[in-house]
């Protein structure tokens, strides 16, 4: 999962003269490696290239080592910051120790030392990405070839065939050609409208949801190296009898034709109704006070407007949502933010109106403050389900985005070069790429 784009300059690195007692690879590197890099730097993974021994992982030392202090590898958005400490850890967090970085830097310094396979440490067991024990895998009929310089969003119905009303309690994205397959939304469409939506080739174009005109239940979200999504024990996500899937899929197709994919979902349900329902729901994307949306520092008079000016370095559009009274309570196991191109910074967190036990007025759910388009994914609070964060009717959630929509900003320049333009220009509300939004993702308990 790391050093995408360091690739270029880590093939001629050059190994410094070998120190005594430093870290090797056998003895300290490769558990770190098969740990936090091998769901993706793998052969046949979604990484470019392999990290999986010691002749792939020795050149590219200094590189992995600048990338993981650097934070952008592995992966992985949500962050603690002076503004935002949620109160419990997230489930399948990649990201490395102090202790960890710490060896692969000595270990580069070092000279990358190889060490004695015969005092190997034991390896953890690699990472497992397939949903265990899912009950179906569906893909498209057809296989789609991305190509070209631009991104592309593509939708695909397919068809799980379960003939009765079913509780999901795991879902999983299995990427057919990871090459290109940059991250995966799946809906549910219960009326079965997608089937006359997509085209000759089995799809249809998509940005930013299902494009069904109900909008369609998010289901999960899947990006590259992401572990199955599964809900807490004793729930399930409901799916009624004879639904379709829409597989809303971001190709990045690295400017050639690529191969063919077929990506895959996997789920894993039961027929049996649980003891709570879980469900996935999207708050925000408001565009008017009304719907809550804070008046801003751009805005053009005293009525609040999402728009985000051409050339503003620092916008920020905030969105509030209150808990009717006499709804919930709700448990919150899993958040995650969503905005497009423009997004660099996003924080919700929930002021509760009575704070319950030792609840805290105000709580940050989660920050992304290096957000990245690319890597967006939800975060599960690694806490029993009777403990993750409540709302109740009166809370508030609030949400806070910040936009850079400055050549500066390299997603910036990426949406304007899909577009064919050369320029920022004002960006409003909305699904298309040169569109924005701010949007919360909640896995909620009800």
């Amino acid at each position: 999962m790391l050093l995408f784009a360091l690739l270029s300059a880590c093939v001629t690195e050059e190994k410094p003269t070998p120190v005594v007692d430093a870290p090797t690879w056998h003895a300290d590197i490769a558990p770190i490696v098969q740990e936090h890099c091998t769901s993706c730097h793998v052969a046949g993974g979604v990484a470019p290239f392999e990290l999986d021994g010691y002749d792939a992982a020795a050149p590219l030392a200094a590189s992995l080592a600048a990338a993981v202090e650097a934070g952008t590898m592995p992966p992985w958005g949500a962050e603690s910051t002076d503004e935002c400490q949620p109160r419990f850890g997230f489930a399948d967090d990649i990201r490395l120790s102090d202790a960890e970085k710490e060896l692969l830097r000595a270990w580069a310094d070092a000279g990358a030392p190889e060490g004695d396979s015969a005092a190997a440490a034991e390896l953890p067991a690699a990472p497992v990405l397939d949903l265990v024990d899912a009950d179906v895998q569906v893909a498209p009929l057809l296989p789609y070839v991305a190509a070209g310089e631009a991104d592309q969003f593509r939708c695909f119905s397919v068809d799980p065939e379960i003939a009765e009303d079913v509780w999901i309690t795991g879902l999983q994205v299995v990427p057919g050609n990871p090459q290109v397959v940059h991250h995966v939304l799946v809906f549910a469409d219960p009326e079965r409208e997608s089937a006359a939506l997509v085209g000759a080739d089995g799809t249809y174009d998509c940005f930013g949801g299902s494009g069904l005109s109900s909008g369609g239940a998010l289901l999960g979200a899947w990006a590259p190296g992401a572990f199955p999504f599964e809900s807490p024990p004793g729930t399930g996500m409901a799916l009624s009898a004879n639904s379709l899937l829409v597989m809303q899929i971001h190709y990045h197709p690295i400017g050639q034709v690529s191969d063919a994919d077929t990506t895959a979902v996997q789920l894993r349900y039961t027929a049996e109704a649980p003891a709570r329902e879980a469900v996935l729901a999207l708050l925000g994307n408001a565009s008017s006070a009304a719907d809550g949306l804070d008046t801003g520092m751009n805005d053009r008079g005293a009525r609040a407007e999402f728009r985000i000016p051409a050339g503003a370095a620092d916008h920020v559009e905030s969105i509030r949502y209150v808990i009717p009274e006499g709804d919930g309570p709700y448990s919150i196991f899993m958040a995650g933010t969503h905005m497009h191109y423009v997004g660099t910074d996003m924080l919700i967190q929930v002021d509760h109106a009575v704070p319950v036990g030792d609840e805290p007025a105000t709580e940050c759910l989660v920050q992304t403050p290096r957000w990245d388009f690319n890597w967006q994914r939800a975060y599960s609070y690694d806490a029993p389900l009777d403990q993750v964060p409540v709302i109740r009717g009166g809370d508030t959630l609030r949400l806070r985005c910040t936009y850079d929509n400055t050549l500066d900003n390299a997603g910036v320049r990426q949406a304007l070069d899909d577009a064919g333009l050369s320029e920022p220009a004002d960006v409003y509300l909305g699904e298309e790429t040169l569109d924005e939004m701010c949007l919360g993702v909640f896995g909620i308990v009800l």
